[in-house]
């Protein structure tokens, strides 16, 4: 199309990095307004972006042997020219396509800290560009549906990409009794469970412990977008580190994140609402622990500190 800038977004293959990173895409668009904007990232973060202000293709990466994958993506692009190519992947992409800009991510350049602040002196902020979401208005209309509208809800994210991010599901379920308790934080609130739709079944304890309570089903969507606007319009979400917690902060809802094996310090959550507790076990000994005496690293994760923790950052919350 003439006269319209083009933006390359090279992005992660999972779903939390994604979240994290859209911040730095929203920072760019800022620049570039009414930009046409290719976004290459793995086929479950294509959700994410479904609402993109100008969005005209979403270009699928799926691993290949031989790293193929990058060599197809250099087919799909090199025949365009892009005003600018933003790569949170670290690719050579941007060095072999026709390009005007290249914002290329270097791990050694940003330094340590929270990922966030890691991309914004990618770009040489003085102000961390905080993750955002793109729903489309067919994903906020389907998210809203999806909860009551008389009650309050508490979402809870029990799943994550391995055990050893999974805080055991009976202290979930004493968890979640306790918060929609008349004494908890969300009284008579109902109960949301979110997850893959392959989940719901790994799950089931989780659902049989909290019998009794109002339970909304949040695995069979299959759409992050739409998830992510079900999860925004909660009242609380505690879930474990994962892509959903990471989801969840982004939408302005209050979260809490569970952290046993992962960086607290990297991948907490992220914004005013967000607050998290972490295993008092440093995560290297937590891992040289699971291998010496198959304690996995969650466990060391007590139900006494995520109720305290969870306690003070409700209070937090409500000032």
């Amino acid at each position: 199309m003439p006269g319209k800038k083009r933006l390359l977004f090279i992005t992660s293959t999972r779903i939390g990095d994604a979240v994290l990173g859209s911040g730095v895409l929203a920072r760019v668009l800022e620049e570039m307004p009414g930009a046409l904007v290719t976004v290459a990232g793995g086929p479950l973060v294509k959700p994410l972006f479904d609402g993109l202000p100008g969005l005209e293709r979403f270009i699928p990466l799926v691993k290949r042997r031989h790293s193929l994958h990058w060599l197809g993506l250099w087919r799909e692009t090199v025949g365009t020219y892009w005003d600018t190519v933003l790569d949170l992947r670290g690719s050579v992409i941007g060095y072999s396509v026709p390009r005007r800009r290249l914002i290329c991510w270097s791990g050694r350049r940003v330094g340590e800290g929270h990922q966030v602040e890691r991309f914004g002196r990618l770009l040489g902020l003085d102000s961390p560009p905080a993750p955002c979401l793109f729903p489309s208005s067919e994903q906020i209309a389907k998210g809203k549906a999806l909860l009551p509208s008389d009650r309050s809800v508490l979402a809870l994210g029990p799943t994550a990409n391995g055990r050893g991010k999974e805080w055991p599901q009976e202290r979930f379920a004493t968890l979640a009794r306790w918060i929609v308790s008349q004494d908890g934080p969300l009284p008579g609130a109902a109960i949301a469970i979110f997850g893959a739709p392959s989940d719901r079944t790994y799950v089931q304890p989780l659902v049989d412990a909290l019998d009794g309570q109002t339970i909304i089903d949040g695995f069979g969507y299959g759409d992050l977008g739409v998830t992510g606007q079900a999860i925004g319009g909660c009242s609380l979400f505690v879930g474990n580190d994962s892509g959903l917690m990471h989801i969840a902060a982004a939408s302005g809802v209050p979260t809490f994140g569970l952290f046993g094996a992962s960086p607290s310090e990297r991948y907490a959550p992220w914004g005013a609402n967000a607050g998290y507790a972490a295993s008092p076990v440093d995560p290297d000994e937590a891992i040289r622990r699971l291998i010496a005496d198959k304690v996995w690293p969650m466990d060391w994760l007590t139900l006494d500190q995520v109720q305290q923790g969870l306690t003070d950052f409700w209070a937090a919350q409500r000032r």
